[in-house]
């Protein structure tokens, strides 16, 4: 199926398995099949600043990439019922073209003249299912008082349990506070055991150098590694003069060994560049 046939069909698709005003989660009409070399995964970390239309279809293409490795999506500036996109369930459209169950979170609206719409939201992607999935509404608000949210789920690759995060962080807070919303999706991830395999991924919003200093000490003191050096930039904008790189995004992980990774910046439908690394899973005895 095209993805301009789903996005025509998206208000008559199959309702999800799990709803309410800011969470929802389900799984495609029809699911993919998983590649039989499931012992390696494919992550990717992607703030696609709510693309729609034929650029959500770009970005479609991209994520489904090849199929030869089961895939773990985290995505950020989804919207799903919003003016400025239609109202379309973007969420959703992507999970039926890729053949993934997901899961959709959103922080509450900030007090304005557009309160009635949904805040734009965090997503994840799997081609296995979710489970235990958890909206985090992280603390401190920004300008006009809006918030930021995370989303978690426990995904099951063999007998190896995985908590993932696609996490979206404010951008104009002090830095002691952007590592506070950090340390609250690790607080979360805490309430699993800590032979649990993890994967915190996702927009930190880390345009100080001392944020990525902050963010490489608050991670690697308990364990997560990440292949990404802090020097690589994530995002780029244009302007009139001159051009802003940053380093914004993040892949941070515990207990995957890292088989290769990248940060690709062909795709440029975003201001951010989508990372992606794979991983191999070794399952516990």
């Amino acid at each position: 199926m095209t993805l301009n046939l789903i996005l025509a069909a998206s208000s008559f698709s199959q309702a999800p398995t799990k709803m309410n005003s800011l969470l929802e989660s389900g799984h495609a009409t029809r699911l993919a099949e998983i590649p039989k070399a499931s012992s390696q995964i494919r992550i990717v970390s992607y703030n696609i600043r709510w693309r729609t239309g034929t650029q959500l279809q770009e970005i479609a293409r991209f994520l489904k990439g090849n199929n030869k490795h089961a895939l773990i999506i985290g995505l950020q500036e989804v919207d799903r019922a919003k003016e400025r996109t239609s109202k379309v369930n973007n969420a959703r459209v992507l999970a039926n073209y890729l053949g993934l169950y997901y899961a959709w979170a959103a922080p509450p609206a900030a007090k304005s003249d557009k309160a009635s719409e949904e805040e734009t939201g965090v997503q994840l992607l799997s081609s296995f299912p979710l489970k235990d999935v958890t909206r985090l509404v992280l603390p401190h608000a920004g300008p006009g008082g809006r918030s930021r949210a995370a989303l978690g789920a426990i995904i099951m690759v063999g007998d190896l349990s995985i908590r993932v995060y696609s996490v979206h962080s404010e951008t104009r807070i002090p830095i002691s506070q952007k590592m506070d919303q950090l340390q609250a999706v690790l607080d979360d991830l805490g309430r699993f055991p800590p032979q649990t395999g993890a994967i915190v991924m996702g927009d930190f919003n880390t345009w100080e150098l001392p944020a990525v200093e902050s963010t490489g000490k608050l991670f690697r003191g308990i364990g997560f590694t990440t292949p990404f050096p802090d020097d690589e930039t994530t995002f780029m904008r244009d302007l009139l003069l001159f051009d802003i790189t940053l380093k914004l995004d993040w892949i941070w992980l515990r207990g995957l060994p890292v088989q290769n990774y990248g940060i690709d910046r062909r795709i440029t439908v975003s201001d951010h560049y989508p990372l992606w690394t794979i991983v191999k899973i070794v399952n516990q005895v």
